[in-house]
């Protein structure tokens, strides 16, 4: 079998998918069911029917475009990713893995392969947290993750209810039903850019995920009491913002002096009410995502925060409230699949090396239910969530190749 990649396409299609975007090139913003969203969904349902793919959707619009195997009865070899984009991010992220996976599979096609197992590619519904607040929401329901009354009790930044927002954008059906079943999967694999600098850095072309990190996620709300900047003494303040700030540090504090480096805290929303230069902030909204590839680690950072909280409310006079989002385990790949993917990297010769994510994936919750690796290629920089996001065409076409021929040795 002699497989082709045709490099010029497949970079045309991540070009033309960046376009669907409600920011200015080359920053690409794609929420979750706007409809921009379902634009660029359109857009990959088409090239996926294209391909002579098999195309259907589920209730909260996670995509299969599959093709049959010669055995409909055997478990399906699954590959893909995500196209939503947070704001102001780049045109790689997610989109990678997807048309990386839709170009695999059409490479496959033209070699003349026929695979016993059918072969599928899955493209996730809002992998990112910023419509919801919750990061993965399709593949934590495919997998049962998440129970669907607890998605039903999502809501977006407007207060508008999961159930509401997706039907609006189309996506019938129960939640109920979204769940795969036991076995659906044979494997499954994801290729992404790497997130991070290290296949750069060591000039090495691939990265095969061995452990995928785990995340846990806070919303807080500091109340405080607001005043005039002037009129207001010092010793009298009760100043959110100010309280906000001990929580922070404290968290990354946590992260650094946890002894291992696989440990990050990172606070990426903060919100300041009234928000004037003249008043006292009485109140603050913050994000707070905590992660680790130890579990133990992670909630010991956890729990560094929860207690700072607690001090800081009582020195402070302020009242803090959390509200924890999630709290995932982290997932170890599946060795045969990563024997697999590395098997096809010595059949062409390419260095390799094994690697833990750090961010974490739709793979992470596909592992609950089927074997699962990840494929990692360089990224410029390690630079990713930003519109300078970047990765070179050979390694993208490589890290194709490797990926087709993983899922035919999977799909026999």
């Amino acid at each position: 079998m002699r497989l082709t990649i045709d490099r010029d396409r497949l970079l045309s299609e991540i070009e033309s998918l960046s376009s669907f975007s409600d920011s200015e090139a080359p920053a690409v913003t794609r929420i979750v069911f706007t409809p921009t969203d379902l634009k660029a969904r359109a857009w990959m349902k088409a090239r996926c029917e294209e391909a002579g793919l098999t195309v259907s959707q589920d209730a909260v619009g996670n995509t299969f475009a599959r093709w049959n195997g010669s055995d409909p009865t055997a478990p399906v070899i699954g590959t893909g990713s995500h196209i939503d984009a947070i704001p102001n991010a780049g045109k790689y992220d997610g989109v990678v893995g997807v048309l990386g996976g839709l170009e695999a599979i059409r490479a496959l096609r033209q070699s003349g392969f026929r695979p016993k197992h059918s072969i599928e590619l899955l493209i996730f519904t809002s992998e990112e947290p910023t419509r919801f607040g919750i990061g993965c929401l399709g593949s934590r329901l495919l997998s049962g993750t998440l129970p669907p009354d607890a998605a039903r009790k999502l809501t977006d930044n407007d207060g508008v209810a999961l159930d509401e927002v997706r039907r609006r954008a189309g996506f019938e059906g129960d939640l109920e039903e979204i769940t795969l079943p036991n076995g659906y999967y044979k494997a499954f694999i994801e290729l992404h850019i790497e997130q991070g600098p290290l296949l750069e850095r060591q000039q090495i072309p691939l990265g095969i995920v061995t452990n995928i990190a785990a995340p846990a996620s806070l919303r807080v709300v500091i109340e405080g009491s607001g005043g005039h900047a002037g009129g207001v003494l010092m010793a009298d303040r009760r100043d959110a913002l100010c309280a906000a700030a001990e929580l922070i540090l404290a968290g990354e504090n946590a992260a650094r002096t946890s002894g291992a480096i696989d440990t990050v805290a990172t606070v990426g929303i903060c919100e300041v009410f009234p928000g004037a230069v003249n008043s006292i902030p009485s109140r603050v909204r913050l994000s707070v995502d905590i992660r680790d590839t130890d579990l133990q680690r992670r909630d010991v950072v956890m729990r560094t925060i929860e207690a700072t909280c607690n001090k800081v409310s009582a020195q402070r006079q302020v009242s803090i409230h959390t509200d924890l989002l999630n709290a995932d385990a982290p997932a170890d790949c599946s060795p045969a699949v990563i024997e697999a993917i590395s098997k096809s990297c010595r059949q062409h010769n390419l260095k390799f090396i094994s690697m833990v994510s750090r961010a974490y994936h739709d793979s992470l919750f596909m592992a609950r239910i089927a074997p699962v690796a990840m494929l990692f290629i360089p990224c410029r920089n390690g630079y990713s969530h930003r519109p300078d996001e970047y990765a070179h065409p050979d390694d993208i076409a490589r890290g194709t190749l490797v990926l087709a021929e993983t899922l035919a040795s999977l799909a026999g």
